[in-house]
């Protein structure tokens, strides 16, 4: 740059001397014009000089700066939808399998976005595969952007296959329903058992006898909402109690009006298929942070995103899915069935 500005120096002595000769020599009113000649000539050189000055090089370059990440907890930067337990989240907040607050009785809601795939959404969720495909009448690992899946966080028994079992042997030891072993691991009935094959046994039972603790009531350690809860049917009668997930009978007739239990959100709403045993079914999510699920319906009468309350008619009984006989199968969770 130093060389630059004494090339200016020079050149300007080239050009100045002579003009300022002319300027003695010529009469006095031509001196006006000659010093405006200058002046303008001193704006110009000046003007370059800064121009120069002025040209960024390694010198003079403002530093980087990095970009601040508006989220440094993200776990993604996709800009997709999941919905988790029925409540609307962007992907870059949704926390990482191993820190999601989840309850393990919770029916929860997820829908598809790209990269996606059945095994990696069981791992998150802390489900098999096949628990997904079941409750979602799959038949494959094929899923498609957009879809919607219901994870039922299902319980059962695991059993190893050991010599001389058979898919009915294991159906009766854990009381369990055959045609949804079958469907639950992926099986007909002709399939050969080999040692150390793994069943699972949807909604099995394990015959043990367990002591009360000393001084315990045996009632449920599930919070109780006294009265916010309103029996689902008209009349009728209740023909099992508690069993599966926190769950009752109640039967009626033949499409009598299925009521919401509480004032909520439709998150499930199944008009067809089987649904991991539940047929047609609802479930509805409430603001004390608990689900009702109505299931073994003839009809559906609400869809997701619905808001409903209390008392509500939301679906017709009926003997869809797992069911020998026209009844409602109504459960709650996160907090005692108080039916």
């Amino acid at each position: 740059m130093g060389s630059g500005l004494n090339a200016v120096k020079i050149s300007t002595f080239f050009i100045l001397g002579p003009a300022l000769l002319v300027s003695v020599l010529l009469p006095v009113k031509s001196e006006a014009s000659v010093f405006s000649f200058i002046s303008s000539l001193f704006s110009s050189v000046s003007a370059s000089a800064e121009a120069e000055k002025e040209q960024p090089n390694s010198q003079n370059l403002a530093l980087l700066q990095a970009t601040i990440s508006p989220n440094l907890d993200a776990s993604s930067t996709k800009n997709e939808i999941v919905i988790v337990g029925g409540t609307s989240l962007s992907s870059e907040t949704v926390t990482s399998p191993e820190t999601k607050n989840l309850s393990d009785d919770q029916i929860s809601v997820y829908v598809v976005h790209s990269g996606d795939t059945l095994p990696a959404i069981a791992k998150m969720f802390g489900v098999s595969v096949n628990t997904i495909r079941w409750a979602n009448n799959l038949s494959g690992n094929t899923i498609t952007i957009g879809q919607t899946l219901v994870i039922l966080p299902i319980s059962g028994i695991q059993h190893t296959v050991k010599s001389g079992d058979t898919l009915t042997s294991i159906a009766k030891q854990y009381k369990g329903d055959l045609d949804e072993i079958l469907q639950y691991n992926n099986l007909n009935i002709d399939a050969k058992l080999s040692i150390g094959d793994v069943i699972v046994i949807p909604d099995g039972e394990i015959s043990v006898s367990v002591a009360k603790p000393a001084g315990g009531s045996g009632k449920s350690s599930q919070p109780t909402y006294a009265g916010y809860y309103m029996r689902p049917i008209v009349g009728g009668v209740k023909t099992q109690g508690i069993h599966g997930n926190n769950g009752v009978d109640l039967a009626s007739s033949y499409g009598s009006n299925i009521l919401a239990s509480a004032d909520g959100q439709v998150i499930v709403a199944k008009t067809t298929g089987w649904n991991g045993g539940y047929g047609l079914y609802i479930v509805i999510k409430h603001g004390n942070g608990t689900q009702t699920l109505y299931s073994h319906l003839s009809k559906v009468l609400v869809g997701v995103g619905d808001s409903v309350t209390q008392g509500q008619v939301i679906g017709k009984m009926g003997s869809t899915g797992r069911s020998t006989g026209v009844h409602l199968h109504f459960e709650v969770r996160g907090a005692r069935n108080p039916f």
